[in-house]
């Protein structure tokens, strides 16, 4: 078997995992493909075909979501108008920098964010705009660049407050946007080479067969449990990743580069036995620490007006 042929059939049961995953919650197909078919691909060519398949996906979650854009579509339109020049940037960087770098940002950016999202991170926004315009150009040059959105989107929406409804409707919605004009940037500045076609032909297999099972199945487990099991199979993905990156850029030598996915999984570790501590809760208790929940995030809040 040629190496493509191992590194497609790799990307392919990526792919399907990935994709069971975002069936499951909604989102989550870039943000575990990518740090793992890094390995074999660079950003440059792996991109194309990972925005392509992300149209497709978010066309159709957010046509199952419908009933809650009407709720949602003011708070993120902020969101939207400052994707535009965002994804503008971060198109042109990815068509100029090296692979190299570009991989150690992707890596770089993602792990503090996973791991925010993974402590449920928490601190009440109420200003659409002031938030919105330049988070949403941050979001553009960061989806540009790697594609990956969904733990940003995530730590915002669910500090805005968003039910589950809203919460779903509004990161499909923006999710579309972010994705269809990528691909036209992309398709701009000539990204869309023939390896990268080549590797739409094993995403997309692995999707169609992958979402609808996640759908199904998660209607039979714990949802915040799945997710959370989720994020550390990723941040644990994405601290192999940088101490990989960090070795080919010999920012860092082996085995000491392998420091930097020790301490991920040691927090990662920590945050998960917090989580199951508090889920584990017997009923009587789990009224007391949601309300110590509440206090802490009331005496923490930041108002940006």
């Amino acid at each position: 078997m040629s190496s493509f042929d191992l590194a497609a059939l790799v990307l392919a049961g990526i792919a399907l995992s990935a994709a069971f995953v975002n069936g499951a919650i909604g989102y989550g197909f870039s943000s575990l493909t990518v740090p793992l078919a890094l390995v074999f691909y660079t950003n440059r060519v792996l991109n194309p075909a990972i925005v392509v398949v992300e149209v497709l996906i978010n066309f159709y979650v957010l046509f199952i979501n419908l009933k809650g854009v009407p709720s949602v579509w003011r708070r993120v339109m902020p969101i939207l108008i400052g994707l535009l020049p965002g994804i503008a940037i971060g198109s042109f960087a990815l068509a100029s920098l090296q692979p190299g770098w570009i991989k150690f940002c992707t890596y770089t950016v993602l792990l503090p964010l996973i791991l925010l999202q993974a402590a449920g991170w928490r601190r009440p926004i109420e200003s659409t705009w002031m938030v919105g315009l330049p988070f949403g150009s941050m979001l553009g040059v960061l989806y540009s660049v790697t594609t990956i959105s969904g733990p940003p989107l995530a730590i915002l929406f669910n500090n805005q407050g968003l039910v589950k409804n809203e919460f779903r409707a509004g990161l499909a919605l923006v999710r579309v946007v972010e994705s269809t004009v990528t691909a036209v940037a992309y398709y701009k500045l000539g990204l869309f080479i023939q390896e990268s076609n080549n590797l739409m032909l094993v995403l997309i297999p692995s999707v169609l067969v992958g979402i609808p099972c996640g759908a199904y199945v998660i209607r039979r487990l714990d949802a915040e449990t799945f997710r959370r099991i989720c994020m550390s199979f990723d941040a644990w993905v994405v601290g192999f990743g940088l101490s990989r990156v960090l070795i080919e850029l010999n920012l860092m030598q082996s085995p000491w580069a392998y420091s930097v996915m020790g301490a991920t999984i040691v927090l990662d570790l920590y945050l998960l036995y917090i989580f199951f501590t508090a889920h584990r809760a017997s009923p009587a208790e789990r009224p007391q620490m949601a309300e110590r929940s509440q206090a802490l995030d009331r005496s923490q809040t930041v108002e940006l007006r």
